[in-house]
């Protein structure tokens, strides 16, 4: 009988709403994934505090621990206390950071692991990777996905603006990133994956094309939509492949030559931007950069103080950041020189935009 159809791992259960870590308790239950709140809850220090006090009425069951950073070591000592009882499942509350900490300690237990986003300013909420650093070296370690994946809107609001800006940048150099795999494609024969496509795709045209700003439940939900959404294509062709090109090549690069610029949501939007520019795609170029600056975003080197001749040697050190992909920045193989002469040129038509 041949195939007629693939099975796609997803999340059993996905919320995005107000009031969610307050009913995180009958979250769990009604999704069956712990009926008598036996869980490990994860937060960082920052809100760790208030996040017990509000679970604490439906959770009297579960175990609260506090890691700060993103480490491999703080993920280990993690997964370390973990082994003090039985858990149901891992949760982690909060951002990014804690996320990835929750989710690579509960892969290594075997344990489900729920994702409770505070904030939106990345994909890393609902993807199979944890970024950690080891040695000084920020990485990316696969994981289980989500069992879970809830967005509690309320935390979203009372956090950095900036913070949650970022994560309309990381979603919406999709575009980018799918532009460099379907070059791979047509340049090396890589195979492209529909679906993964499709959902990373999606998730990109629906900020692009959406009126509203953080003050807006409405487009609040559908930037939490679409990094969840990134995350699962992430999830069904089994790499970052849909959600990660040249674009991304550049934010590691600034972040290995330059730490804390800034957030990976902000490099990956002014990354992209500038990779769509190196592709000559002026109808794309023109429609993301409006997006970038309606949302306060960073479009040039200097929007996250960095200069042109900085950010030209990120863009030349960028492919040795991802040595097996293949994305406009490996095709065009740029010389130091030649790059400073695109980026000069970028920057002028960013200006001649007008916006």
């Amino acid at each position: 009988m041949p195939l007629l159809a693939r099975s796609v791992q997803t999340p059993l259960h996905i919320d995005v709403r107000r009031g969610a870590v307050a009913d995180l308790g009958a979250i769990l239950a009604d999704g069956r994934i712990s009926a008598g709140g036996d869980v490990a809850v994860v937060v960082g220090p920052g809100q760790g505090e208030k996040i017990a006090e509000l679970i604490g009425p439906s959770l009297g069951s579960a175990d609260v621990f506090t890691v700060a950073g993103a480490t491999l070591d703080a993920a280990n000592d993690l997964g370390a206390k973990l082994r003090s009882r039985s858990y149901d499942a891992v949760v982690g509350i909060g951002g990014g950071k804690t996320v990835d900490v929750a989710k690579y300690a509960a892969m290594r237990r075997g344990l489900p692991m729920v994702s409770v986003a505070t904030a939106l300013a990345n994909d890393g909420i609902a993807s199979p990777v944890a970024s950690l650093v080891t040695d000084g070296i920020k990485g990316s370690y696969g994981v289980h996905i989500p069992i879970a994946v809830i967005v509690d809107l309320d935390f979203v609001d009372a956090g950095p603006e900036r913070h949650n800006r970022a994560g309309i940048g990381d979603v919406i150099s999709n575009i980018s990133a799918l532009a460099d795999w379907d070059l791979a494609r047509r340049v090396r024969g890589e195979p492209v994956d529909g679906l993964a496509a499709s959902l990373a795709r999606a998730a990109a045209e629906a900020i692009i094309n959406h009126p509203g700003d953080m003050g807006d439940d409405d487009f609040l939900t559908v930037l939490a939509e679409g990094l969840i959404s990134s995350g699962l294509a992430m999830a069904v062709c089994g790499s970052s492949r849909p959600a990660s090109g040249g674009c991304h090549e550049i934010m590691h690069a600034i972040d290995t030559l330059y730490p804390a610029t800034a957030s990976h949501g902000e490099l990956a939007g002014l990354g992209a931007l500038f990779c769509t520019w190196l592709r000559g795609d002026q109808r794309r170029f023109a429609q993301m950069s409006a997006c970038l600056d309606r949302h306060n975003l960073p479009r040039v080197p200097a929007d996250v103080g960095l200069t042109g001749e900085q950010f030209a040697e990120a863009v030349a050190f960028a492919p040795r950041t991802r040595p097996d992909r293949y994305t406009i920045l490996e095709h065009l193989d740029l010389s130091p020189e030649e790059i400073r002469d695109r980026l000069a040129d970028y920057v002028d038509a960013i200006r001649d935009l007008g916006v």
